[in-house]
């Protein structure tokens, strides 16, 4: 029997400790369970205007605000806002307030169980319209410039065809499904001859954001389930990419329940019905065509995005009267459209500029 003597036992230890793949399961294992998460929307910021859960924030930029039209951006009603400003130098709103204009963000605040009865009618006509009016008195600016992101673009597509009458010089659509015929795997999962909406939204009221999420992540579930976790182990002594890791995952797993009747229209009346591209929309008694749109209009789809395919994105620029309209492709995912380091280079410069082109 061989034994160790407290000298060697301490000796042995040390040469254990340095041990390289020691370290990187020790670090591993502290950025999983005991690490600080970081601190997002840092970008100073005010709230102007409230109604219910809803708050309406305006930016301050870090120079004096040079571009005379205010931007007003509308997020979806799953996961939170601060995609859009994430961290300190990885943040849509920051470089945009960086670089002088005037920000403005409508954040739909958690929903409670007394808004399972919000309808997506409640939210298009009655939160829009006035977050718009409050934005044009604030800023004194004769018209406006709309930013939608994902379901917060459709939505915001759809107040600016019922709304052509408003100052809405620009309209900015980043990764935002406007064709439901063919939703990829979405399609499946809903058909109605399967999927029993009425019995989920009387049964839950509001949607669980787990459901959302999981639905989400078996869109590819190794590589959204697993994945990070590999990356993270392979990468584990790159500080600049723990961090990154961690306000993903901080903003991946921080989501909201989903308003029980916005949620059984979403799905009945765009998944299953695909009733916005062929005029079949009503909101709130209120017929929608898209051919009212007559902005300025960036419609941004993303090639390795399966939560927004970029066929359902594109029809929207046959459909509005727009003279000014661009479709813009790029080479990333769903949410890598607006965070990382191809959105931080080229994906931000490049809404700022068309932005800043379109302004005059």
């Amino acid at each position: 029997m061989v034994t160790l003597d407290t000298k060697q036992f301490d000796n042995w230890i040390d040469r254990l400790s340095e041990d390289k793949n020691i370290q990187q399961i020790k670090r591993l294992t502290e950025v999983i369970s005991s690490d600080a998460e970081p601190e997002v929307g840092q970008t100073p910021k005010e709230v102007i205007w409230t109604k219910n859960k809803t708050k309406l924030y305006r930016y301050q930029p870090a120079i004096k605000k040079t571009n005379k039209v205010p931007i007003l951006m509308i997020y979806a009603l799953i996961n939170k806002p601060y995609i859009l400003d994430l961290y300190p130098g990885n943040s849509l709103i920051e470089h945009l307030t960086n670089k002088g204009h005037d920000v403005y963000l409508l954040d739909w605040g958690t929903p409670g169980h007394e808004d399972r009865h919000m309808k997506l009618d409640d939210y298009i006509m009655d939160y829009i319209p006035r977050a718009v009016n409050k934005v044009l008195k604030t800023s004194k600016a004769k018209d406006i410039t709309l930013l939608g992101y994902c379901m917060g673009g459709t939505m915001t597509a759809i107040f600016t065809s019922l709304y052509p009458q408003l100052p809405i010089r620009n309209l900015i659509l980043m990764t935002s499904p406007i064709d439901f015929k063919d939703a990829g795997l979405y399609s499946n999962w809903l058909d109605k001859r399967y999927f029993q909406l009425d019995k989920m939204v009387d049964t839950l009221g509001n949607i669980p954001f787990e459901v959302i999420d999981f639905g989400n992540k078996m869109l590819s579930p190794i590589s959204n389930v697993v994945g990070p976790y590999v990356s993270l182990a392979d990468r584990v002594e790159n500080e600049n990419f723990v961090l990154n890791w961690k306000l993903m995952q901080k903003w991946l797993n921080d989501g909201i329940p989903f308003p029980g009747e916005s949620y059984r229209q979403w799905i009945r009346d765009f998944y299953q019905d695909n009733k916005l591209i062929n005029d079949q929309l009503v909101i709130r008694g209120r017929k929608v065509e898209l051919a009212n749109i007559k902005a300025n209009l960036l419609n941004i789809s993303a090639t390795r995005d399966n939560i927004a395919l970029p066929h359902q994105i594109a029809p929207l620029n046959d459909k509005v009267s727009s003279k000014n309209k661009t479709l813009h492709t790029v080479d990333t995912g769903h949410v890598s459209v607006v965070t990382g380091r191809k959105a931080i280079n080229e994906i931000h410069p490049y809404i700022e500029k068309w932005i800043t082109e379109n302004s005059k």
